[in-house]
């Protein structure tokens, strides 16, 4: 018996765990590809099993479908992904989320003043009015108090 190079959109399915509807998506991203058969069927190579696993990964770490394509771009074409090639993908995405989670905890931190204010109107608000400069008149919509 031969063995199987080409997948159906079913079998691709079925073996990675994603709808196929989502591979009709990450195929129309570019993601990953298929060719036609006569009867206009899709098939895909095996290789698009292992792109796949990759796009479920790195999304469920928050990398953006735009930020995976062009990663699987520099791989190469109709070749199943390599473990050097995950470490290479692996380490760029390893940075962007080290800066990602940097930026998280900055965030987190600056809300310590705000938790319980709800109206972000206290005299010094770091994140939504780093240069506040209404806040000398006093608290609240500085803008929108009518003088009386």
């Amino acid at each position: 018996m031969a063995a199987v190079t080409e997948l159906t959109v079913g079998q691709v399915a079925t073996r990675s765990g994603v709808a196929v509807s989502a591979l009709h998506f990450y195929e129309a991203r570019g993601l990953i590809r298929s060719h036609r058969t006569s009867g206009n069927q899709r098939r895909y190579g095996r290789d698009v099993l292992r792109r796949v696993a990759i796009i479920k990964v790195a999304q469920e770490v928050g990398i953006s479908l735009a930020e995976i394509g062009e990663a699987l771009a520099s791989l190469p074409e109709g070749r199943t992904p390599t473990r050097g090639d995950w470490n290479v993908l692996s380490t760029a995405w390893r940075d962007q989320l080290d800066r990602k989670i940097a930026q998280l905890k900055n965030l987190r931190d600056g809300l310590t003043d705000c938790i319980g204010c709800g109206c972000m109107s206290i005299d010094k608000c770091p994140l939504r009015n780093k240069e506040d400069r209404l806040s000398a008149q006093g608290p609240g919509a500085r803008r929108l108090l009518v003088a009386r």
